[in-house]
């Protein structure tokens, strides 16, 4: 039973994606972002419980990604549905027939958008399928992390939510600013950028030393900007790998 507490963990990100998409296609987008938020907390953990129980396997690491499709892939792929939708037609995505006044399936209100969202789980899906065969993905990532771009998608609607601001709105439910977002987050997805793990092997400081640094810029950025901070911190994220070199090879899981 101790054996598949990793499972475990990893089922409950699978079922905070499944939530969190629920509450996506209902337009409850903030609700949606805390359960992904959720689902990515479980999935930093399942790998670490793995290796301190020695119960790491070739289901978990499929399990894991699999679960991440949802949670990191198609989770944020319908929120960006739902933007799309607002800044393109100014009401949620809907295939209801009971308000044929909010339907975007009927005569005049169609509209080609709101799909453009979907590339981000197609993006994510490959992602991950390529992570589960690439050998060079050790201690550092190549490309993105699926939780990673999950975080700076959702952070869209929570900085609409608590941050609101005319300019914030114009900016962020703007068709065009959501094109570019969603092509960003298919490139470097997938491309060949290299970014440190952040998943910790063990708490020592010495080994981790770039992961508690980024963790502590990380909570001060939080602490000065809030919502802001997740975009900000992804670029961090990404500027600081740039910056820092793996050197020990070793496979993340």
């Amino acid at each position: 039973m101790i054996k598949q507490i990793p499972n475990i963990i990893t089922s409950l990100n699978l079922l905070c994606g499944c939530v969190a998409i629920l509450f996506a296609v209902s337009g409850d987008l903030v609700t949606a972002a805390f359960f992904v938020f959720f689902g990515i907390f479980f999935d930093f953990f399942d790998g670490l419980a793995a290796r301190l129980l020695k119960a790491q396997s070739e289901i978990g690491l499929q399990f894991d990604s699999l679960a991440d499709v949802i949670t990191s892939g198609l989770a944020p792929a319908v929120v960006m549905v739902q933007l799309f939708s607002e800044a393109t037609l100014g009401l949620p995505f809907t295939f209801s027939i009971e308000e044929s006044e909010t339907m975007l399936w009927s005569a005049g209100q169609f509209s080609y958008w709101p799909l453009v969202g979907l590339l981000i789980a197609v993006a994510s899906a490959y992602r991950l399928a390529k992570f589960n065969v690439d050998t060079r993905q050790t201690t550092s990532f190549i490309g993105l992390p699926t939780p990673a771009n999950a975080m700076l998608i959702l952070s869209i609607p929570l900085i609409l939510h608590f941050q609101y601001s005319l300019e914030a709105e114009s900016v962020l439910l703007n068709k065009w600013f959501l094109l570019g977002l969603t092509i960003l987050s298919c490139f470097l997805l997938n491309s060949e950028i290299k970014l440190f793990g952040l998943k910790f092997k063990s708490w020592d400081f010495k080994s981790n030393v770039k992961r508690y640094v980024f963790l502590a810029l990380c909570i001060i950025a939080i602490l000065l900007l809030q919502y802001i901070a997740i975009p900000v911190i992804i670029l961090l994220y990404i500027v600081l790998s740039l910056l820092w070199k793996e050197r020990t090879p070793e496979r993340i899981t």
